[in-house]
């Protein structure tokens, strides 16, 4: 040891060449094993780096994406519809439609360059278009490019959230074709102007950078070239010192030498830190651009890319939601300093250092969005994705919200709720669910009246009595035998004792406390009569009941008690919204779902929803449901939707629980399900019916958009017969009191032939009148 100290020291006393021969040799054998460990150091350094970069190197959040709106010939969509979705996607008007992400609008004509994607079924490039209406309908698609004709097109989906990752980091990845040269120029020229040139280390830069720092006698000039802050940015700590500078100065030189410059751009672009988003770091220039300006990184102009540029020395410092002279002052010294190596001219550089900020943060990135919708997505997320690693290696997620539906639903119920609350002597909150008929997707979820709020979800937590909403199911069931039972049989309503299961005696009463003595079946679900309802239950048996509706999608327990043909079952609106779903679609069931498919971050298929379908109940029985529940909005409890839409024809039912606890409405347009909950957290009376709390939600919700009137055919099984309204026969038509309805014609008596003649007692009825019934009412 007393040998190497005499080295070191001669080293240090700069007597290396010392005239003792030992020493020599020494120097020689510890400048070999220095320069060995070095190596191997460097190796070891380098081995890191290859594993990092051949893998994932970050943790990307999912990215949860609404549906895209598709566009095809013969498509009844409204203009409007298609203004709104291209406002939200960021589109922005030019007379010229020259690049991507703007449109123009005339009177029936959109002409629109649609920007390029990768949707779940493939790479869609951009694409400048013409869509031409008549009416609400589409009447063509012309590719302005080749000047040929398509079927159909799609909008590239919102972005809804992003999924983000343990260690709070954002990011929004891009690759090296999707960088503008611009931003290239901008960057190197500010931060590093020898990139293309050095080797990972600019030494020159080093020192400049020394000198100033001793002068200023503070660090106020840094000498890192790109590559050195990537490599500290990627794999070293915070740390200030020597050792780390050293470190940070190796793997530089060793990222160079083993990528392209290009490779280590990109990188770079990925990695830079930009500000925060709450508890959220915003990494690099993709995601950055989106949180302040809401428009991908290839459609910002000059300014906005220099502005992102200057913000790289100092993100907190010059921020431009927080410093916006800062920002400013920063922005147009990097403009400059493109001016000065002419990559942009004179006069643009005049006029963009006199332009605004051009911010718009309020977009895509915002904290808290739909957070009902997003937690069935991620239960969903969880049975799908079982590797949370997965959840944290980019993929997309493709998922059926409609963002225009969502807050028209937000704003329905919040609205509706304000202007109740005055009447009402407790706080009131609700939910609201709208899906697909045909399909079971969710277009919308709204929680609570606190539509950002992350806390209890009462769309899907909320198990509340579900009062009259069971009272088609019942119905349902009892027109599943046709031999039986058709709209026109005769009910009982009068005075009715049962035991309960206590052993008590129930004793059921209509809403008016009055007795009809007896009604036609479709009276009793459209005026919504208690007691005929219960005894029809208790006829037909309470077991076909309760398993018509767990085939239609109920998984809570329903007790086998009289009471559940009015409701006394604890349901969420998302399983109510399932029942309605499989009403609405001609009794076949799709199961209600937020999460269509998944793809990777190198947009590979990983997962696609099924498209799973069943009849579970019969298809003629559910037809003549339905035609009530439109009978329900037209002279019944819920004809104040029918009053107020005129001839735009919907489906529905109110429903109310003991004391005004709850409100609620379910009902169907001929393209969606909209259910709706109205009451108290903390099961007080409400005052309020189905009809006066939950239904205005569903009206408010429905002038908020343009509902589809319902245009459904019945089965060839079915047509228009004629009964007596008071004894149920089959009867001539005009002949005393008619009850003109749709039936299954093949199990009635034949019609009779006058009002003289009886109708004979024969299963076999002509079939004159097989038409639709929607037809008869609504027309073609």
């Amino acid at each position: 040891m007393n040998a190497v100290s005499e080295v070191i020291q001669d080293v240090l006393e700069g007597n290396i060449l010392s005239k003792k021969p030992w020493k020599r040799k020494l120097f020689v054998r510890l400048c070999i094993v220095g320069f060995t460990l070095l190596g191997a150091y460097g190796l070891y350094l380098d081995a890191q780096i290859k594993h990092r970069f051949s893998g994932s190197i970050w943790q990307v959040p999912a990215q949860v994406y609404a549906r895209p709106m598709q566009l095809s010939v013969n498509a009844e969509i409204t203009r409007t519809e298609v203004k709104d979705e291209l406002a939200l996607l960021g589109y922005r008007k030019a007379s010229d439609v020259t690049s991507s992400g703007t449109y123009f609008f005339t009177t029936n004509t959109l002409v629109i360059y649609r920007r390029a994607f990768h949707f779940p079924n493939g790479y869609e490039s951009a694409r400048r278009l013409k869509v031409s209406w008549n009416g609400n309908r589409i009447v063509s698609i012309v590719d302005l490019s080749s000047q040929v004709s398509i079927k159909q097109t799609q909008l590239e989906p919102w972005l809804v959230s992003r999924l983000i990752t343990s260690n709070r980091e954002d990011r929004m990845l891009l690759d090296q074709q999707s960088v503008p040269e611009t931003l290239i120029d901008a960057l190197t020229l500010t931060e590093d102007k020898d990139f293309y040139h050095h080797h990972g280390i600019a030494p020159k830069s080093i020192l400049r950078a020394l000198v100033a720092n001793v002068v200023a006698g503070k660090t106020v000039q840094g000498g890192s070239t790109l590559t050195q802050q990537l490599a500290k940015n990627v794999f070293l700590t915070r740390e200030r010192s020597l050792v780390r500078k050293a470190k940070e100065a190796m793997m530089a030189i060793a990222i160079d030498a083993r990528y392209s410059k290009d490779r280590i751009l990109t990188a770079y672009l990925n990695e830079v830190y930009l500000g925060q988003n709450g508890d959220n770091a915003i990494h690099g220039f993709g995601l950055a651009a989106h949180y302040f300006f809401d428009r991908p990184l290839n459609e910002l102009p000059i300014q906005n890319l220099a502005l992102l540029v200057g913000m790289v020395k100092g993100p907190s410092y010059y921020n431009p939601l927080r410093y916006p002279e800062r920002a400013l002052e920063r922005r147009n010294l990097v403009l400059r300093i493109l001016f000065e190596n002419n990559a942009i001219a004179k006069n643009d550089y005049e006029q963009m250092i006199l332009s605004p900020l051009g911010l718009d943060p309020s977009g895509t990135l915002a904290s808290g969005k739909f957070p009902a919708f997003m937690e069935k997505v991620r239960s969903e997320l969880a049975d799908i994705l079982a590797q949370p690693s997965l959840r944290e290696s980019g993929v997309k997620v493709f998922t059926t919200i409609d963002i225009n539906a969502q807050r028209r639903a937000e704003k329905a119920l919040v609205s509706t709720l304000d202007n109740k609350q005055s009447s009402v002597g407790v706080e009131l909150n609700g939910a609201i669910i709208v899906s697909d008929n045909q399909t079971g997707e969710i277009r919308a979820m709204v929680g609570g009246r606190r539509v950002g709020f992350k806390g209890f979800n009462r769309a899907l937590n909320a198990y509340r009595p579900i009062g009259s909403l069971a009272k088609p199911i019942v119905y349902l069931t009892a027109l599943e035998d046709p031999i039986q039972y058709n709209l026109a049989t005769p009910l009982t309503d009068s005075p009715l004792s049962l035991p309960d299961k206590d052993g008590r005696t129930w004793q059921p009463q209509n809403a008016d406390k009055k007795f009809r003595g007896r009604v036609p079946l479709i009276t009793g679900l459209t005026d919504s009569l208690n007691v005929p309802t219960v005894r029809l239950g208790v006829e037909i048996g309470l077991k076909p009941i309760i398993d018509n509706f767990y085939r239609m999608g109920v998984k809570s327990a329903i007790p086998n008690v009289p009471s559940i043909t009015l409701g006394a079952m604890a349901l969420s609106v998302f399983e109510v919204n399932q029942v309605y779903q499989t009403l609405a679609n001609a009794g076949e069931y799709a199961p209600l779902h937020t999460v269509n498919s998944i793809v990777s971050a190198k947009n590979a298929l990983l997962w696609k929803h099924a498209d799973f379908k069943a009849q579970v109940v019969d298809e003629d029985a559910t037809y003549l449901t339905n035609y009530a529940l439109h009978q329900v909005t037209q002279t019944g409890t819920a004809k104040r939707v029918g009053s107020t839409f005129g001839n735009t024809f919907m489906a529905g039912k109110t429903g109310t629980t003991n004391d005004y606890r709850d409100s609620w409405f379910a009902g169907f347009d001929r393209r969606n399900v909209v259910t709706v909950w109205v009451g108290n957290d903390d099961n007080k009376t409400i005052n309020l019916s189905g009809a006066s709390g939950a239904m205005p939600v569903f009206i408010a919700y429905q002038k908020l958009q343009e509902p589809k009137s319902l245009t459904q055919r019945f089965p060839s099984s079915l047509g228009i017969a004629h009964f007596d309204s008071h004894t149920g026969e089959r009867i001539f038509p005009g002949c005393g009191s008619t009850l003109s309805v749709p039936a299954i014609l093949d199990v009635l008596p034949t019609e009779a032939t006058s009002c003289n003649v009886s109708s004979p007692s024969t299963n076999h009825a002509k079939k004159e009148e097989k038409v639709s019934w929607w037809e008869r009412i609504f027309g073609n």
